[in-house]
């Protein structure tokens, strides 16, 4: 399978040409950026986004939301597939993702580690069988370059919480607290972010009841696992000609 890996001289991108490398069922055709820079492990980083596109199979993108979007129109024109690992949409932007996989098959995942994504499998369960009875707080760090808050992960560990207990997160959602806030909410879900030196990201779920706490957390100390989750999500597309899926799916966590 032919890969065009997008945002190329980032943190992520550089993690997943090199573990791109390392799959004999991958060859990485392009190295694509906003700038052309000197050769990441051998390959040159170009910025022609149509010509990094038709020489590839799928192209896998972590960059930002605009950038993502131009990525999108041009793997629409091409007829080829894309991992999608950018967070920060905003809807419209999201609404533009959904129509696209009408026509060519998509992977988009606010965490594509396979360790994150059991994470929101068992924070449903716990949601479901601890119900009402637990405050619910999630908090999340990363390190002092993330430009958004809370955490695409964050995000979705909440909306998975809220829909396993029939809440809507948009109206429940506390982020932050300072001042005399007053008694807490009881059905309120609660995000903290903490960002500072090189933290890759960590993830804790918070269920605390009456005499008991119960907490999910997931600490990542490398990209290597959220390259290689992105990696499984572009084998994952092979041979399928549309649909929107996430890395539930790849897993086989439905």
């Amino acid at each position: 399978m032919k890969l065009a890996i997008a945002g190329a001289t980032g943190r992520m991108g550089r993690a997943l040409i090199e573990e791109s490398l390392k799959d004999p069922a991958l060859a990485l055709v392009a190295a694509l950026d906003v700038i052309a820079s000197p050769p990441i492990a051998g390959f040159n980083v170009v910025t022609d986004i149509a010509a990094a596109i038709s020489a590839a199979d799928v192209m896998i993108d972590f960059t930002r939301p605009a950038g993502t979007l131009a990525h999108l129109d041009a793997c629409l024109s091409a007829g080829k597939a894309m991992v999608i690992g950018t967070t920060g949409f905003a809807e419209a932007q999201k609404q533009c993702i959904v129509l696209a996989a009408k026509r060519i098959p998509i992977v988009m995942a606010p965490n594509f580690a396979v360790g994150v994504n059991v994470i929101f499998k068992l924070a449903e369960i716990a949601a479901r069988s601890l119900g009402e009875d637990y405050d619910v707080e999630i908090i999340e760090a990363h390190h002092r370059h993330k430009v958004d808050a809370p955490s695409g992960t964050a995000f979705k560990l909440g909306e998975v919480v809220a829909a396993a207990l029939g809440r809507d997160l948009a109206k429940v959602a506390v982020h932050g607290r300072v001042g005399d806030t007053g008694e807490r909410e009881g059905k309120a879900i609660g995000f903290h972010a903490i960002r500072g030196g090189d933290i890759v990201g960590e993830h804790t779920v918070l269920f605390a009841g009456t005499g008991e706490r119960v907490e999910l957390a997931v600490r990542s100390s490398s990209r290597a696992t959220y390259a290689l989750g992105a990696l499984r999500a572009a084998k994952f597309l092979k041979g399928r000609r549309d649909g929107l899926f996430d890395m539930q799916d790849v897993l086989g966590l439905r």
